[in-house]
């Protein structure tokens, strides 16, 4: 049986609470903040504008050589300007559990990321997890820190 690997990133933001949760609930905001080599795009017709409990959210990713997969996310869990949960439903992971949480400090918001992931095919997903798949987790995840820090300083 293959392991769950999990990833954790904090960002502090200098913009208020109200300004973090609009961005970043929005996902037509979500293509910003994505590296442009996954070729990123929304598919789905009826997302709706803002995260909702049931909201589901279809994209087509291209994370291996430019391959296009599918893969939907359903938000489960959603608490106005604290957090929100998307998992997979359908995609490259056995299991995708994602956590977005927004906590007010001084001087912004403290974003918080953790994201809980179990790949398919057992041993082989391990290995893939080794040489590939955490690196490139993080390396979107650099992304994001980088582009947030680019939008709101």
């Amino acid at each position: 049986m293959s392991k769950f690997y999990s990833l954790k990133t904090v960002q502090n933001i200098p913009i208020s609470l109200d300004a973090a949760w609009d961005f970043f609930s929005s996902p037509a905001n979500l293509k910003e903040i994505t590296p442009s080599n996954l070729g990123f795009q929304i598919v789905s017709k009826y997302h709706g504008e803002k995260m909702y409990p049931g909201q589901i959210i279809e994209y087509i990713v291209k994370p291996i050589l430019g391959i296009p997969l599918y893969w939907m996310t359903e938000i489960t869990h959603v608490e106005d300007k604290k957090y929100f949960v998307d998992e997979q439903r359908f995609g490259p992971y056995t299991m995708w559990h994602h956590q977005h949480h927004f906590r007010a400090v001084d001087g912004g918001v403290e974003m918080t990321d953790i994201v809980h992931y179990k790949l398919p095919l057992w041993i082989l997903g391990d290995i893939a997890n080794t040489i590939m798949v955490k690196n490139q987790l993080k390396g979107i995840f650099d992304y994001r820190f980088e582009a947030v820090e680019q939008r709101f300083g």
